[in-house]
């Protein structure tokens, strides 16, 4: 019997993951950052939500990107937002 639970695919998986890892490494920083950092995710996030699912080479790029963006967050040296 199904219990409308839909397996994710890698790619999901790896979407959710780099959320996760961002809204952990926004702790991190003060209130303000952090409060900039959760906002432009979550919009960034959701702008992205209508994208096909098999459209892998769009949510490829988009991972790559956003895992460069979680390294800046995570560096030590990083003190402010600038998304221009």
């Amino acid at each position: 019997m199904s219990t409308g639970a839909r397996r994710l695919s890698g790619l999901q998986i790896q979407v959710l993951k780099l959320y996760r890892e961002i809204i952990r490494a926004a702790r991190d920083k003060d209130t303000e950052v952090k409060t900039t950092v959760l906002s432009y995710a979550r919009a960034e996030f959701e702008k992205n939500l209508t994208i096909d699912r098999k459209n892998t080479l769009k949510i490829e790029h988009l991972l790559r990107r956003g895992a460069k963006q979680l390294q800046t967050l995570q560096s030590p040296d990083f003190v402010g937002v600038n998304f221009r």
